[in-house]
This record gives structure tokens, C-alpha cells and sequence, in this order.
């Protein structure tokens, strides 16, 4: 098998206020495996209690020379690291393969995503836009105007996901530089290693000491990240159990929450089926269903039922896995094998209770084959809990509306797609749907950088997208002037 895991360096650093802490004798380190062969590829410094201190200290004490920094500085740092991630897109889509087992397609597909949104917030850094507001509306207040800035809130705290280590990333770093925000990033365990890669491309701009860290450090470790009061701001993209217990504890700091999803797909009567099902397939498993809004539940009217099984089916079976490195390879290894074997535990448990395989439902250690799956009852953990494996459960629907309540019918509510040719139906769906994004004739699983991203219910609070992330991350100042009598 291919690999690249030697191209790493032996060892890499945290980044401790914009400054590398090297791995040495006594250090505590993360060991990072490459997830298909499972051999340890590289070692990266963690931190420990004092660098999160640290960190924590060197962000605050920044905020100010942070947030004094001009629009053009902010965007010309954030230029810097897109055209440096630019000349380095194949070797850090090949970091990718490694550390989050991505096929190399996916992985270069990330790295294109995170060049856009870096690019998008170097962009934002000069549309901090205020507002003008007359306030001349009763003779009380007659001579008063104000206007309105947007400034940062201060030092945020970004905790970032195994799925996308990259270009979640990208989302947050980005609009936090752009906002003039210090931040201390901690990175998924299981994936550190592009964050910290990143972090050097940051060291080389001139944004201020203190304006970054980049601490790798167990979920015990990152405590201070949640509960110290000098963090104005928290971002956490990762579980509803995790998040919605982050929020418990963060005190009076803002939060931004993103936590996953079972999304709905609904293919209404008259739909395109070529185009469908070739949309499906990459919704339900591109990454090995490892995303937030990949295709799990879906409903198909009935004059499309039987076509749509048919050709989804024979498609999905079709999908090549094996080797992430090999450019024809569509289905890699999920995160671990603990989690391989908790879908296929997911899986056996419907089955048990009547649901039908109509493909796949078999693993190899950390493989789990694309599935579909029928007759899933409707409160079966493949259904109502987040999968974050390939597996769609599939099931038909006569009428349009009966089928918007099944999606709804659900404890989150993140993104959900609705193949229709009907406007009414693309309306009522928009009007109807329980979510934070429809998606009209193509999957849930669609995202543009620039769009707000978010859900409701257990999918969270907050939206991310560039240009709103930094709404997060800024806050309105009001100034109100009252005009002075002319004499």
C-alpha cells in the first residue's frame, strides 16, 4: 500500500503565542497514525495545563494590539497564509489522507475549500461595516443620530473536529484574524497535525505576539478554554453530548455551537432520477459519511421508489474502497475502528428489529461498507442519532407534506435537501423545515464557504460562514451624537 506517512517530519510543535514549543525529551506528545495502516506516522507536542495557561494569557494580553491592527494588516496575513497553503495544496492534501484516512480527492477537495475560506475572510477583514441610524422619531430625541461599529469581542477560544481538519479550521482562524480576535485553537486528537502545519504559515506574517496559539491537548487540559473568564468567545464544532455540556459551563462568554446532524433528503414526484441518485451517492458517502449533513434519512415518493432503490443500490455497491492515496478510491477508512464497529453495531441493531440490507452492512476494520437500508424503524439509532458513517436508510412517501413532517420528526435540525420541480413544494419545504438550510434540488450534504452555516435544535446555535462567523466575533458600538445648534 501506498503511503506518505514518511514524508511527515518525526516530530512537530504546538504553536505557543505564535512560537514553536518542540517536542523534546520529557515533552508529553500526541501520537498521530496514519488511519489505513494504523502505523504511527508523526508525533506532535501536546500541551499540558501550563501551555493552556499560557496560551490563554498570551491571547488576552493581546486583545488590544490585536484589534488595533488595520483592515488592510488583517487581510494582508490572512493573503499570506492562502497563497503560502497554495504552493503547499498537494502536500497538505496528502497530510490529509494520512492523518483522517480522506481519499486523496476529498483531501484535495478540502484544501481547495480552505484556500476559498481563508481567501473569503481576508476579504471580510476590510467589510467590518457600520451602520447609520436616525433617531429623530419623537420630538424628545429631535437633533440625535448615531452610527454603529462592529468591534471584537476580545480573545476566542476554537475547538475543531476530526472530519474536516483543515478547512474547519480555516473557518474559524480566518474570521477570528479577520475580526482582530486573538485565538487559541485546540484540534481534534486524532488529527492535529494540519492545524499545526497551518499555524507555521500564520508565524510568518506580522500579526502581533500573543495573536495565535495552536495547543493540541487532551478534552481534560482544554478545561480553561471553557471556563476562564478571559475568553470572551468559545466556537466548538463536535457532538450535541460535548457541546450543549460546554455550555453548561462557559460562564457569560459568547458561543457558537455546531453540532451535527441526521439530515432529511426528500425526492418529490417528477425529480430528475439520473442526476438524484448521482447526487445521493456522493451526499450519503463521500468521506465515509463522516459529515454533519450527509444524506441519512431518505424519503422518495412512490412513482419513484422503485427506480430510485434500483439504481442507488447498484451505484453504492459499485463505490471502490480501499487505499485513501489511490485516485480512483472513493471510500476510505473511518477515524478508528472503535467507530467502524460502532456503525456496524447501529446497523445489526435495525436489522434485528426488521430493517432490510440492501447493500452493504459489512466492515473490515476500519471500513464499513456503503448501506442502504429499508424498513429502518423511524427511532432506530441509524435514524434518529447521527450515523457519521455511510449508511442511508430509505424509505417511500405519498404525500409532500406528510414527508416534511418525517424530517422534522427529529432531535436535530442542521441542513436538509428536496429534489422537487414543484415551487410550491421547494416553498413549503423552506417555509416548513425545521433546519438551518434547505436545499433545493440537490442534497443537504451542498455547502459554499461564504453561506450561513448552522442548525437549531441539538445542531446547535451560532452560524459559521465567513462573513457571519465574524458577526459572531464582533460586537455592535453605538455612538450617538446630538447635532449642535448653528448660530
Amino acid at each position: 500500500m501506498q503511503t506518505y506517512a514518511d514524508a511527515l517530519p518525526e516530530t512537530l510543535p504546538l504553536w505557543l503565542a505564535g512560537t514553536p514549543s518542540p517536542v523534546e525529551a520529557d515533552a508529553p506528545i500526541l501520537e498521530v497514525r496514519d488511519k489505513t495502516t494504523g502505523r504511527v506516522a508523526t508525533r506532535v507536542r501536546r500541551a499540558g495545563p501550563v501551555e493552556v495557561e499560557a496560551a490563554i494569557a498570551a491571547a488576552y494580553a493581546a486583545r488590544s494590539a490585536c484589534a488595533a491592527v488595520p483592515a488592510w494588516r488583517r487581510a494582508r496575513a490572512l493573503s499570506h497564509v492562502a497563497q503560502r497553503l497554495e504552493a503547499q495544496a498537494e502536500r497538505f492534501a496528502r497530510v490529509l489522507v494520512v492523518e483522517a484516512g480522506k481519499p486523496i480527492r476529498d483531501a484535495r477537495s478540502e484544501v481547495g475549500r480552505a484556500l476559498d475560506t481563508l481567501r473569503l475572510a481576508a476579504q471580510e477583514a476590510t467589510r467590518l461595516e457600520g451602520t447609520y441610524h436616525p433617531l429623530d422619531l419623537a420630538q424628545r430625541s429631535e437633533g440625535y443620530r448615531s452610527v454603529t461599529q462592529r468591534v471584537p469581542v476580545g480573545a476566542v477560544a476554537l475547538v475543531t473536529p476530526f472530519n474536516f481538519p483543515l478547512n474547519l479550521v480555516a473557518h474559524k482562524v480566518g474570521p477570528a484574524v479577520a475580526a482582530g480576535c486573538p485565538f487559541v485553537l485546540k484540534p481534534a486528537s486524532h488529527t492535529p497535525v494540519s492545524a499545526v502545519l497551518l499555524g507555521a504559515l500564520f508565524a510568518e506574517t506580522d500579526l502581533p505576539p500573543g495573536a495565535f496559539s495552536v495547543v493540541p491537548c487532551t478534552p481534560a487540559d482544554a478545561t480553561p478554554l471553557v471556563e476562564d473568564p478571559r475568553i470572551a468567545l468559545l466556537s466548538f464544532t463536535g457532538s450535541p453530548k460535548v457541546g450543549w455540556d460546554l455550555k453548561a459551563r462557559c460562564g457569560r462568554k459568547k458561543l457558537a455551537l455546531e453540532l451535527g446532524g441526521n439530515a432529511g433528503c426528500i425526492v418529490d414526484a417528477g425529480a430528475d432520477l439520473e442526476r438524484v441518485v448521482d447526487r445521493l451517492v456522493f451526499g450519503a458517502f463521500y468521506q465515509s459519511g463522516q459529515s454533519c449533513i450527509s444524506v441519512q434519512r431518505l424519503l422518495v415518493h412512490t412513482s419513484l421508489h422503485a427506480a430510485l432503490r434500483a439504481r442507488l443500490v447498484e451505484a453504492a455497491a459499485a463505490l471502490k474502497a480501499g487505499d485513501p492515496h489511490a485516485e480512483d478510491t472513493f471510500l476510505g477508512p473511518l477515524i478508528t475502528e472503535a467507530e467502524a464497529q460502532r456503525v456496524e453495531r447501529w446497523v445489526d441493531e435495525a436489522v434485528a428489529r426488521g430493517a432490510r440490507v440492501l447493500c452493504g452492512g459489512t466492515r473490515d476494520g476500519a471500513f464499513y461498507a456503503a448501506t442502504v437500508l429499508e424498513d429502518v424503524p423511524r427511532d432506530a439509532s441509524v435514524s434518529c442519532k447521527e450515523v457519521f458513517g455511510p449508511v442511508v436508510t430509505l424509505e417511500p412517501f405519498d404525500d409532500f407534506r406528510a414527508a416534511v413532517d418525517v424530517v422534522n420528526d427529529s432531535d436535530f435540525g442542521l441542513q436538509a435537501g428536496v429534489f422537487t420541480p414543484d415551487l410550491g413544494h421547494a416553498l413549503y419545504a423552506w417555509d416548513h423545515l425545521e433546519v438551518g438550510g434547505v436545499i433545493i434540488d440537490d442534497v443537504p450534504s451542498f455547502r459554499v464557504d461564504s453561506m450561513p452555516y448552522g442548525g437549531v435544535k441539538e445542531s446547535g446555535l451560532g452560524r459559521e460562514g465567513v462573513r457571519f462567523a465574524l458577526e459572531e466575533m464582533t460586537e455592535l458600538r453605538l455612538l450617538v451624537l446630538r447635532s449642535p445648534v448653528v448660530r
